[in-house]
């Protein structure tokens, strides 16, 4: 994600806010924020889910509407999200 300079403050005081509810709701079984190390306005959550049921059901509560309602108004860009598998190699 990426924030309006001016907006970086104030979206880690809004992950701050709501990390713990985030990690507590039902299937959250890891979450974690990032900052690029070369731009210091881009972020981005890494976050394990117990399948993905349980993250659509996060998608679509009232919890992440209500965070996410706030975070969009300081992106300075499109935002993007991945979901990936579980990638395991054997050396």
């Amino acid at each position: 994600m990426t924030f309006e300079p001016s907006e970086t403050e104030a979206f880690q005081e809004l992950f701050q806010r709501n990390k713990e509810k985030i990690r507590g709701f039902e299937g959250c079984e890891f979450l974690e924020l990032y900052n690029d190390k070369n731009n210091k306005n881009i972020f981005f959550t890494y976050s394990y889910w117990q399948d993905e049921e349980a993250l659509e059901n996060y998608r679509t509560s009232s919890l992440f509407k209500e965070v996410w309602s706030e975070t969009k108004q300081m992106f300075a860009g499109k935002p993007e999200a991945w979901s990936v598998d579980k990638v395991w190699s054997s050396a």
